[in-house]
């Protein structure tokens, strides 16, 4: 059974437009292209000049390439900048969630590489992306240059916590549901323009209910390329210890950052990421 992204169309539409009103505040130049894969159209924000290397961002689950946009402005001195909408998430790429257990996810990264006319380039992903971004490294490290993974999924365990807060909060309705996001954010302030699209998201998106498979060792060792990790030191979603042990023990030379009062999500990392791919 084939699952759809939003809930309904009029749903899709008000996430859209606030998809727009976001890439409004825009501080440099960029494209909107669509791409033809093998699983549908992909949208992506495309910004920097041609000549620059390659560099593919991936976007966490329940959000699109809006996520990216401040770091896109400092990425994008540098690199030839790419941030499509995963298919299946709430963006502007196909609705169709494509299974985690097999290849189809890796099959796109492909075809949407192909579309764009690259054999290789850099990878930044966070969250679901981050897991994508490993698993596509893992099976095509040829094709992956470096690698950097925020709070990745997939290497690390699931932390129960997050399920009892959401069980704990949900139920209060909309002040619950701020709690827990804010909780997700380790009581770090939320920009209310990021807050309530969130919030709007949540209301229209039929959030994934499969498990991110965890990668065993012997996939981890296949990451040859120089990576680099950071991690939430109060991420209630994933064991950020157990990612930065498995990342550090099995990974030969991969750069493992814990950021303290930091939780699952990260952001303005940009000048870090470009310096540790510039290295």
């Amino acid at each position: 059974m084939i699952i759809k992204a939003f809930i309904s169309h009029q749903g899709k539409e008000a996430v859209l437009r606030y998809y727009d009103s976001l890439l409004e505040k825009m501080s440099v130049p960029y494209e909107k292209l669509y791409i033809d894969t093998a699983y549908g159209q992909t949208f992506v924000l495309a910004a920097g000049d041609n000549n620059k290397p390659p560099l593919l961002l991936l976007h966490g689950s329940s959000m699109n390439a809006a996520m990216w946009i401040g770091d896109i402005a400092v990425l994008s001195r540098h690199y030839r900048v790419y941030a499509p909408d995963i298919p299946g998430e709430p963006g502007r790429s196909s609705e169709d969630q494509l299974p985690l257990d097999t290849d189809d996810y890796n099959n796109w990264l492909l075809t949407l590489m192909k579309g764009l006319e690259i054999e290789s380039m850099y990878m930044a992903g966070t969250s679901l992306g981050a897991y994508l971004a490993a698993k596509f490294a893992i099976q095509y490290p040829e094709r992956t240059q470096k690698l950097a993974l925020l709070c990745p999924a997939g290497i690390g365990s699931q932390n129960p916590v997050f399920y009892e807060l959401a069980m704990e909060l949900l139920p209060k309705g909309e002040p619950g549901y701020d709690a827990l996001l804010r909780k997700i954010n380790a009581d770090q302030p939320i920009p209310e323009v990021i807050l309530d699209y969130q919030k709007l998201i949540a209301a229209n998106f039929n959030g994934r209910q499969e498990p991110i498979p965890i990668f065993s060792d012997e996939e981890l060792a296949r990451l040859t390329m120089p990576c680099i990790v950071f991690l939430g030191e109060k991420d209630i979603m994933l064991h950020s210890a157990e990612t930065a042990e498995r990342m550090s023990r099995i990974v030969p030379g991969a750069k493992v950052i814990m950021l303290p009062d930091k939780g699952h999500s990260l952001s303005g990392l940009g000048e870090q990421i470009g310096r540790f791919f510039e290295a």
